[in-house]
């Protein structure tokens, strides 16, 4: 069902192309690309993506993204920003083993299960489903207690949604919360 989402969501908008990326980023080589910042561009398809084999930080958010096939090849990717887009699985995230930092508030993630391929990121230390400031949610985040359950399914994370859930400070904050809910 989510498969046919993706493809009718895929008959429009801007396609990641060789040109474009050249253009945003000066190089003339693909495969020199380490930083790219392709922010509300109105992009629905990733094209050529995967052939950015060495980038290491990328700013997708503000699209109009549903499919992540391409990101699947990105194994030195350590951040990433989908937020605002119209993602609804991240089965293909399950490939970028350098990932630590994942943003995807704003998206169409329904439930918890559709989360489980991140357990094999060994090197994911933050993970943002919602946004508060900007308004930005998914569905999932309707869920009293997903914070939690994310916390669970995947306890290498040191941050879920902007806050501190494992390291130094984290006893002081949920001490702090726990404080803020009692008053």
């Amino acid at each position: 069902e989510e498969e046919e989402e993706e493809e009718d969501e895929e008959g429009s908008g801007v396609r990641v192309t060789p040109a474009l990326l050249k253009a945003c980023t000066g190089e003339f080589s693909l495969e020199s690309i380490l930083l790219l910042r392709l922010r509300g561009r109105g992009i629905a398809h990733l094209g050529c993506l995967a052939d950015c084999s060495n980038l290491e930080w990328l700013d997708l958010s503000g699209n109009a993204i549903a499919g992540l096939a391409p990101l699947a090849a990105l194994r030195a990717l350590a951040v990433l920003n989908l937020a605002g887009n119209r993602v609804a699985s991240v089965e293909p995230l399950r490939g970028c083993r350098s990932l630590r930092q994942l943003n995807l508030a704003g998206n169409r993630l329904r439930s918890l299960r559709q989360l489980r391929c991140l357990q094999g990121l060994r090197h994911l230390e933050s993970l943002r489903m919602r946004d508060p400031l900007a308004h930005l949610s998914n569905p999932v985040c309707a869920t009293p207690t997903y914070r939690a359950a994310l916390a669970a399914m995947l306890p290498g994370l040191k941050a879920i949604d902007g806050q501190r859930v494992a390291g130094r400070g984290s006893e002081l904050f949920r001490l702090c919360r726990e404080l803020d809910a009692a008053l």
